[in-house]
């Protein structure tokens, strides 16, 4: 049977999970059924969110009609599709006609499609010409991204397919819990010896540690010192490939001239793993012939998190690793369209194709596909937190529009973001469920789900996947790219079509010749079965078509002289340290039954029922003296803001250090605590690491 043939069968409709970037292959029936579907990354099985994701297409929360609110002394009431469109739309040119178009802004997703990234960046730089555009990604890769760009010339997360890690024998986790926010991942590294870097003993710890791997528990915010002491190693126990950093690189002897005064036992003062455990990971790395370097959040998510990146690529080159079949660096993406969320336009500094916005020849290529003049496309725009905090401010943007996140939980400094979104004479959110955001805005727009849209999603590994529809939304529920359509119309805009296979085709348009050229990608390839990887350009007239590109860098990096950088990186405290009155270094991360904002997996009975509320780790000794006992309910203070949570006490875990889930909304959430303080490259903020107490609860 043909590929094109098993697209829909007595299963149901060949898709792909609405969840994290593995995008697992699904089959949903016309009920909303759920069941594995053979695929690459998953091979058939799926996790617990997996599973339960049909659940969320009938739930009696789902949000059908859209709301208004005539007043913020009103309520949210129910309105047509047309007295919506036209609400937003007259208070969105009164707010421009005043105050200019920087006056709007627009907030995107890492979940939404390519089709709906594309025409998001283009409404709002055409239809709205705002400068004020950006997405949650700048919360989860922009650090990861920066360090790829830096390093290698262009940013795709895995530069090469997931099942190349099923023969690695050595693989470093750097800041990286798969085996509860990816477990399918942990198929493909059953025969790896592997290394964690993770100040908790989580379950990807135990794996590891299960299979002769090792767990390096750093203090938070000094993985960097941790990078650092393990390259001093692989230069002075004779592990550095000097012919491959000669042939394939520049920038080494910049790089180990800080290096070198990072001896392991130095670090080991800074960071608190071992010094003999970071030579032992070195020789493992160093012996062995099949070897990889991961990176995720843990490491991404500080306020200097491209430096730390960096030095773990700066890790992988002086061992060789980059480009070599069989090895390799990567990042471990984490939204479901997170790739392909940040190459097409709906990040403040970026046009299709993951072009620069403030690159000439880029804008006079899209101004073209777009048919404006290269000059009225505006420029570069504040990032998410940023772009948060000016919201309601003199000379900052008086309305917003939100597809696709749920602010008020996910972003940094949660008090904060609240005042911000009360401040806006206008908030417009299009969202699935009542979130916590959408219950805060003045307009609600229903919007369509995974299985009920057209599209594609680019994964973890630089694929192009197709979303496929397997059942119609619910009545009076339209498309993300109908809404942007409409709206746009309202404003007059036109060339702003709502039909998924027209956006893509012009997205192909718009970004070819640029690092991630999808103009030789097609639904009718996809639909057939090939497996394309960007860079995949449209074929010279007589040429053949081109495969795409599932391996990047095996004959040359994508700088001009086809070299890597090593860049030179030095320690810098987080940006907060603890003291007398916040004694804990508190860090937040994900749990293997939600997912994000927990806008979605916080509905589904089956998750809630296994974790229905926030908790604390924290080591036995730290909880008894901040008068607290394992399963009582704390208040956890930071500088910014108070959140609570049932106290588990963890042994495992570092007595200076606490740990919480961010899932959870209104007092329990973790990014009340949270320091917006931003990495200087990304953008990033410093999710990772923040100073707090314990209290009881009174």
């Amino acid at each position: 049977m043909s590929p094109a043939a098993v697209l829909a069968t007595s299963k149901g409709v060949a898709t792909h999970c609405p969840y994290c970037a593995l995008q697992c292959g699904q089959w949903v029936d016309g009920k909303g059924s759920v069941d594995g579907r053979e695929f690459p990354t998953n091979r058939g099985g799926l996790c617990q969110k997996g599973w339960t994701a049909g659940t969320l297409l009938t739930h009696p929360e789902r949000l059908t009609t859209p709301l208004l609110r005539p007043s913020r002394s009103a309520d949210l009431a129910p309105v047509g599709w047309d007295a919506a469109l036209a609400h937003v739309s007259r208070q969105l040119a009164a707010l421009r006609a005043e105050h200019g178009p920087d006056s709007v802004a627009v907030f995107g997703a890492g979940g939404l499609t390519n089709e709906k990234s594309y025409l998001l960046g283009k409404f709002a730089r055409v239809a709205l010409g705002t400068s004020q555009i950006d997405y949650n990604g700048r919360f989860c890769m922009s650090s990861a991204a920066a360090a790829g760009n830096r390093a290698f010339g262009v940013d795709r997360g895995l530069p090469f397919p997931v099942t190349d890690l099923d023969d690695a024998e050595v693989v470093v986790l750097a800041g990286a819990n798969i085996a509860e926010t990816m477990p399918p991942l942990m198929g493909h590294l059953g025969g790896a010896r592997l290394v964690v870097v993770d100040p908790r003993r989580t379950p990807t710890v135990e794996r590891a540690i299960a299979g002769g791997g090792m767990h390096l528990q750093p203090v938070p915010g000094t993985d960097l010192v941790l990078a650092l002491g393990m390259l001093h190693a692989a230069v002075t126990d004779g592990w550095l490939d000097a012919d491959y950093l000669a042939d394939r690189t520049t920038g080494f002897d910049d790089a180990w001239r800080v290096a070198a005064q990072w001896w392991p036992e130095r670090a080991e003062r800074v960071c608190g793993v071992p010094a003999s455990d970071m030579r032992t990971v070195v020789g493992w790395l160093g012996a062995a012939s099949r070897r990889y370097v991961l990176t995720a959040r843990g490491a991404e998510q500080h306020a200097h998190g491209v430096d730390t990146v960096t030095a773990w690529i700066n890790l992988a080159l002086a061992l060789g690793l980059p480009g070599r079949p069989g090895s390799g660096f990567g990042t471990i993406t984490g939204q479901g369209n997170g790739q392909g969320g940040r190459e097409h336009g709906q990040k403040s500094d970026q046009l299709p194709g993951y072009r620069s916005i403030t690159d000439p020849a880029a804008r006079e290529h899209v101004a073209g596909v777009w048919g404006v003049a290269p000059d009225a496309l505006p420029g570069p725009g504040r990032s998410a937190t940023e772009l948060l905090a000016a919201l309601g401010r003199p000379g900052g943007p008086k309305a917003l529009l939100v597809f696709g996140s749920n602010v008020l939980v996910s972003a940094p400094d949660g008090n904060s973001v609240a005042d911000r979104l009360a401040a806006l004479d206008l908030l417009v959110v299009a969202d699935v469920f009542p979130s916590e955001t959408a219950m805060a805005a003045d307009v609600v727009l229903p919007v369509a789900q995974w299985a009920e849209e057209e599209g594609t999603m680019t994964n973890l590994e630089g694929r192009v996947l197709r979303r496929r529809r397997a059942l119609r939304p619910p009545a009076g529920v339209r498309t993300d790219l109908e809404v942007i359509a409409g709206l746009a119309a309202e404003l007059g805009a036109a060339g702003f079509p709502a039909d998924p296979r027209a956006v893509f085709d012009e997205l192909r348009a718009a970004s070819a010749g640029g690092p991630a050229d999808y103009s030789g990608i097609s639904y009718d390839r996809l639909d057939a079965g090939e497996a394309l990887h960007w860079p995949c350009p449209a074929p010279l007239p007589g040429a053949p078509v081109h495969p795409g590109t599932p391996r990047l860098f095996t004959e040359r990096f994508a700088h001009a002289d086809g070299r890597a950088r090593v860049v030179a990186v030095e320690h810098t405290e987080a940006a907060e340290l603890p003291d007398d009155e916040h004694p804990l270094r508190a860090t937040t991360g994900r749990v293997l039954v939600h997912y994000q904002s927990g806008a979605q997996t916080r509905r589904v009975a089956e998750l809630a029922g296994i974790a229905p509320e926030s908790f604390v780790e924290v080591h036995p000794d730290t909880a008894t003296r901040a008068g607290l006992a394992d399963g009582e309910w704390a208040r956890v203070v930071s500088r910014r803001g108070t959140a609570t949570a049932r106290v588990r006490c963890v042994p495992s875990l570092r007595p200076d250090t606490v740990f919480l889930p961010f899932h959870f909304g209104g007092e329990q959430a973790a990014n009340l605590l949270t320091n917006p303080a931003l990495d200087p490259i990304s953008r990033m903020p410093e999710f990772k690491v923040c100073a707090v107490r314990l209290e009881p609860m009174a």
